[in-house]
């Protein structure tokens, strides 16, 4: 087991997705916020380990973009007699982590990479996270590389229609890149099809939260470091006018609750074939 903390390569561009190094960046210094605003987080978290079968024990686990560590907790706590590894490719988050317990390691690793033997975990599990990686047909090789045969990946992701209110808001303020871009649900179909791991579930289910007001939902999304990282993105300060732009557009969605924002989640349990 090899601890990945030297800088890493240059990351692979795909679909335009954010450079890696940026993303681990940003989520490092939202370590310290993350927990305060992360209600979608540990309510979709929760969601994928009810997607678990409810007699698999796993003696070693894998929490593969770990965060702050919260479902690493979570993970011991469901599974005592088992051995955790968190994994995340933001040491701010890990630092964060380590001092809270849940795994046994902590280590500073890319899921497109992963720094761990072949044939040594009976569960991955990936709330969130793998949305930022580029190359998804690696992230699925090197689960299938280590899991051990009977063991299982449980993911969740977002996928294309998240925050579709506040992209389609800022078209009409402007022509360039403000909110996340992701990967089709299709995109995903396809490659979880092909990773030679048998597809067990795969299905989208959208979260909608509720916001007082734009400001808010900007805000939580630079607490949690999942703000604009696209390349493409405006640079420095948005105007003024812009601003009062977007915030006359995305009016239009209101509901009796507030300022919609959608997130549009894929939900997996895949198994490695024995």
């Amino acid at each position: 087991m090899t601890d990945l903390s030297l800088p890493l390569p240059p990351p692979k561009q795909s679909g335009g997705l954010p450079d890696k190094r940026q993303v681990a960046a940003s989520f490092s210094r939202a370590a310290a916020s993350y927990d305060s605003v992360a209600e979608l987080q540990r309510d979709v978290g929760s969601q994928l380990l009810s997607c678990l079968p409810g007699d698999f024990v796993p003696g070693r686990w894998l929490d593969l973009g770990c965060g702050t560590g919260h479902f690493s907790r979570v993970l011991s706590e469901r599974f005592p007699a088992g051995h955790g590894v968190a994994l995340d490719i933001a040491e701010g988050m890990l630092n964060h982590a380590r001092p809270l317990g849940g795994a046994t390691h902590f280590i500073a690793g890319d899921a497109e990479r992963l720094p761990l033997q072949d044939s040594t975990c009976d569960l991955i599990f990936s709330s969130l996270a793998v949305q930022w990686c580029a190359d998804f047909a690696s992230v699925l090789s090197e689960a299938h590389r280590v899991l051990k045969p009977g063991g299982m990946f449980a993911f969740a992701s977002l996928c294309v229609g998240t925050l579709f209110e506040l992209r389609d808001s800022w078209r009409q303020v402007d022509g360039m890149v403000h909110v996340n871009r992701f990967r089709e649900f299709g995109v995903y179909q396809q490659l979880c099809a092909a990773s030679g791991l048998k597809v067990a579930s795969l299905q989208t289910r959208p979260h909608v939260l509720h916001y007082p007001d734009v400001r808010s939902l900007t805000h939580e999304l630079k607490a949690l470091g999942a703000h604009n990282l696209n390349p493409g993105r405006p640079g420095g300060l948005t105007g003024r006018a812009r601003i009062l732009g977007l915030v006359e557009a995305y009016e239009q969605f209101r509901q009796a609750e507030g300022l919609p924002a959608t997130y549009q989640v894929v939900y997996a349990v895949m198994e490695k074939p024995l």
